[in-house]
């Protein structure tokens, strides 16, 4: 991307960037633009000095310890001290990365050291910075790479190209992929529709249409065969072929076949798979835990999975076992060893071994807080302990849950509050 400065002389000044860190601060001394009634330009410190004289028709901001400013229509760089750096003397320049400037003159670009030396000649159509000895450059509407002595290690000959990834590079020729080396050599010909770059010593290709995966010596490890893959992901990659979906391993062996509607990501070792509108559960080497039977299957939580079968609620395990039947209108997750659940229209709490730990008689039920949960029985409220047991009646017209202690209980119009044993408090 180009980072060229366009922007205008008011906005330069609005960009100022306060560098951080006392060392820092003390080699880069607060200045700012100023213009004077010439309306030329230079820069003041804080108490209004002039430190770089007026004579700049335009400037931008220190963002770093240089700033660049433009004279007789041309840019350079220019220091705190007043030092230009690199003379006026281009159409346009850009800050220093890695010690080199990005420079602009007659229309072709090139890069100069921080001493103003020339590395780079201004000759090429567009210029990127240099990347582990390399920098990608546009000759002729072709490109290529070169070193940092301005070799052509790449010649520029590709319509697009891109960065290196694992030690190879896209490129793009005569509207086909594959892959340079740094040294230029074409390690995957120049055959396919689309590539991504390699990751994890694979690349995904597109041939015709059909998606597959290569190696770094251009071999098809999976072939393009396949309408969608997902990245390989602990050795596993999702594919789809005619419309299902499977899971491949990176020697193109199909762990679970090309059969199921969707595939979730893997997780503690099992991922939920949908076959004919019914969800199950296979494992990492396409095993059905569970089979397919579910209509609506939730991720685990602390070791269960909350299900649902013919408008019923339950749980499984991780082994595909119902710890908890399909049985229940509602039920809610596992808080501390207890589920809330509705059966019947009535509520109660069960334990992970599907135990009613908390017969299911009451219309309404909360959450436990403090060891105690509210409770509504024929209309009234009252407390009940983790074993069931009502510590506090249902006679109260509402009940809050216990804070501190205490729990906010309304009877006959009257709000008072009592302890967990009852008792009311003033």
């Amino acid at each position: 991307m180009k980072r060229f400065f366009l922007a205008t002389v008011a906005a330069m000044v609005l960009m100022s960037v306060a560098p951080a860190g006392s060392e820092l601060r003390a080699q880069m001394t607060v200045v700012k633009p100023d213009q004077n009634s010439s309306g030329k330009w230079g820069f003041v410190d804080e108490q209004g000095k002039v430190v770089i004289p007026y004579k700049y028709e335009s400037v931008f901001v220190f963002t770093t310890e240089y700033a660049a400013v433009k004279r007789n229509g041309k840019w350079g760089l220019t220091d705190r001290t007043a030092r230009e750096v690199i003379p006026c003397k281009y159409d346009n320049i850009e800050l220093f990365s890695n010690g080199l400037a990005k420079v602009k003159m007659a229309d072709k670009y090139g890069f100069v050291s921080k001493t103003g030396r020339v590395l780079i000649p201004c000759k090429y159509d567009e210029i990127y910075s240099f990347s582990d000895g390399l920098a990608k450059v546009k000759l002729d509407n072709k490109w290529g790479f070169i070193n940092e002595t301005d070799r052509m290690v790449v010649p520029c000959k590709y319509d697009e190209i891109r960065r290196f990834s694992e030690g190879l590079a896209e490129v793009r020729l005569d509207y086909k992929w594959g892959f340079i080396d740094k040294t230029g050599r074409e390690v995957v010909p120049c055959k396919y529709d689309k590539t991504r770059e390699f990751s994890a010593g694979l690349a995904e290709v597109t041939l015709d249409g059909k998606i597959g995966y290569i190696d770094k010596t251009g071999r098809e490890v999976v072939s393009c065969k396949y309408d969608f893959i997902y990245p390989f992901f602990d050795g596993l990659a999702k594919v789809k072929l005619a419309g299902k979906w499977g899971l491949i391993d990176k020697t193109a062996r199909e762990v679970a076949p090309c059969k199921y509607a969707g595939i979730s990501d893997f997780s503690d070792g099992l991922a939920k798979v949908k076959l004919d509108d019914k969800w199950g559960l296979i494992d990492r080497i396409g095993q059905e835990v569970t089979p397919c039977k579910y209509d609506i299957l939730f991720s685990f939580n602390d070791g269960l999975a909350k299900v649902k079968l013919d408008d019923k609620w339950g749980y499984i395990d991780k082994t595909g076992r119902e710890v908890v039947p399909c049985k229940y209108d509602e039920i809610w997750r596992f808080s501390d060893g207890l589920a809330k659940v509705k059966l019947k229209g009535k509520w109660g709490y069960i334990d992970t071994t599907d135990r009613e730990v908390v017969p299911c008689k009451y219309d309404e039920i909360k959450s436990f807080s403090e060891g105690l949960a509210a409770v509504k029985l024929d209309g009234k409220w009252g407390f009940i302990d983790r074993t069931g047991a009502e510590v506090i009646p249902c006679k109260y017209d509402n009940a809050d849950a216990f804070s501190d202690g205490l729990a906010a209980v309304m009877l006959n119009g009257v709000e008072f509050k009592f302890d967990k044993s009852g008792n009311k408090v003033e």
